[in-house]
């Protein structure tokens, strides 16, 4: 029987202990006002219980974690035909560089780049009624939480500031790979990344990615197919050019998030997520990286 709640107090104690926390994500003006002192850890087993330490609790920004529910959604809805207009291989670029897709005629690399996520936000804007309620709404039936929000002072820094996301609209838009007015996609985009939830919050939401597609709530999901490819996705592509090192680091499929937000799974075993908002220089939390290796190791328990 593996103690959790003993292996998560050592890493608190541990990550804590640290001097290095990181930097904060300054360049969305909002996220620069978080303490870089926050660190919490929420573990959800597939079987019912749950661990948890410091501050699993408080909402955080979860920015490009977000682009996983919306990537489920896209896939719930529209199935394999989304594949047409993205591709799912490792950039091993970080995560708003443009080259690539130059390069590459407006085909992006996969849905967790910038741009791969923004063409994903134009297919939702076309097939749902109202997009950003209701994406809001299937976080909301996948958690079984209506209290999951959007944070409109995140959305409107980032609005404001986010040139190079603007750049790779456009640019998706000059080679016939967004099909809506580039604002209106954008104003989603900014939206769906601006949600805000807990760690706690995250781990209901990520369940049905390690359960076969099956949420804890009683709406909102997958086939087993689906959950399959988005975990190797995940597992390739969810921390941009550091996926290699994570997956070596820690053997996890995960996605993380300039806001410090991290989680991770094994399949038919547990979610874990940490939100640590200090991050390293590839943009992943780098108390976040740390604690997920460290759980891997002391718990035993990875995909290899």
């Amino acid at each position: 029987m593996i103690d959790y709640q003993n292996i998560l107090n050592t890493i608190n104690q541990s990550v804590r202990q640290e001097k290095d926390k990181g930097k904060i994500a300054s360049y969305i003006p909002e996220l620069a006002n978080v303490d870089i002192n926050n660190f919490g850890v929420h573990l959800q087993l597939i079987s019912g219980e749950q661990y948890a330490v410091g501050n699993s609790q408080q909402l955080f920004s979860i920015q490009s974690i977000s682009k996983v529910l919306s990537l489920a959604l896209a896939m719930s809805q529209m199935g394999t035909a989304i594949w047409k207009r993205l591709d799912v291989e490792p950039s091993g670029n970080p995560f708003n560089h443009l080259s690539l897709l130059e390069l590459e005629k407006g085909l992006p690399r996969n849905p967790f780049i910038n741009s791969g996520a923004i063409v994903i936000a134009d297919i939702l804007v076309s097939n749902l009624e109202n997009p950003k309620t209701d994406f809001l709404n299937y976080v909301r039936d996948i958690t079984g939480d209506n209290s999951i929000n959007y944070n409109l002072k995140v959305t409107q820094s980032e609005k404001e500031t986010g040139f190079k996301n603007y750049a790779a609209a456009n640019l998706l838009k000059s080679f016939n790979n967004l099909n809506n007015d580039v604002e209106v996609v954008l104003d989603f985009y900014f939206h769906q990344c601006a949600l805000e939830m807990s760690c706690a919050q995250l781990s209901k939401a990520f369940y049905l990615f390690a359960n076969k597609g099956e949420c804890l709530a009683s709406k909102g999901r997958l086939t087993k197919s689906q959950a399959k490819r988005i975990n190797a996705i995940m597992l390739t592509c969810g921390f941009y050019d550091e996926a290699g090192e994570f997956a070596f680091e820690v053997g996890l499929p995960g996605k993380s998030g300039v806001g410090g937000g991290i989680v991770a799974l094994l399949p038919n075993e547990f979610v874990i997520s940490v939100w640590s908002p200090g991050l390293n220089e590839r943009g992943n939390s780098k108390l976040g990286m740390q604690a997920l290796e460290q759980f891997t190791t002391l718990a035993n328990q990875s995909i290899f």
